[in-house]
């Protein structure tokens, strides 16, 4: 099962993709999406569409899994990173792609064993989990680490949906 995580964002969105099989996991690919921060929002949120048209053109994936926003004090930049995530939900969708979504806590918890973990101990403990994915960024270690909470929670998802 090739899974699609996406750590969204309005400057940069990480996605990556994993291929689970029973309780094995392997990296197939990942990178960033990097909307012109000078461009109208408009333009951006097209950017974020476009681009992640093309990683499911090409990567193919059965399910995806997205980061749930954290609100934070900024209403304006909660509005504004709502309106990225909306459409990263879009897409998948359009493709005939189901989305599962996961508080930021629970993936620090799934990855770490803690919901308070650092950047810095996500990042770790991806690349103990996937060893091929070599040097990653924050936001492309963040969507795998989607996409392995996903790998670890979609069969529980199946049964309390009644699918």
């Amino acid at each position: 099962m090739k899974i699609l995580g996406i750590d969204p964002g309005l400057q940069k969105t990480g996605w990556g993709i994993i291929e689970s099989s029973g309780n094995s996991l392997s990296y197939i690919a990942s990178g960033l999406i990097l909307p012109k921060r000078e461009a109208e929002m408009s333009e951006r949120l097209a950017t974020l569409y476009h681009e992640l048209i093309s990683v499911i053109e090409d990567q193919l994936p059965e399910e995806a899994a997205i980061e749930k926003t954290f609100v934070n004090k900024n209403p304006a930049s909660a509005l504004k990173l709502g309106q990225a995530r909306g459409v990263l939900l879009m897409v998948p969708a359009i493709k005939g792609i189901s989305v599962a979504e996961y508080d930021a806590n629970k993936i620090k918890k799934s990855i770490v064993g803690s919901g308070h973990a650092a950047k810095q101990q996500m990042g770790m403990m991806v690349k103990t989990l996937l060893p091929a994915c070599g040097t990653l960024s924050e936001d492309e270690a963040d969507a795998l680490a989607v996409a392995i909470t996903h790998a670890h929670y979609r069969s529980l998802n199946i049964v309390l949906s009644g699918r």
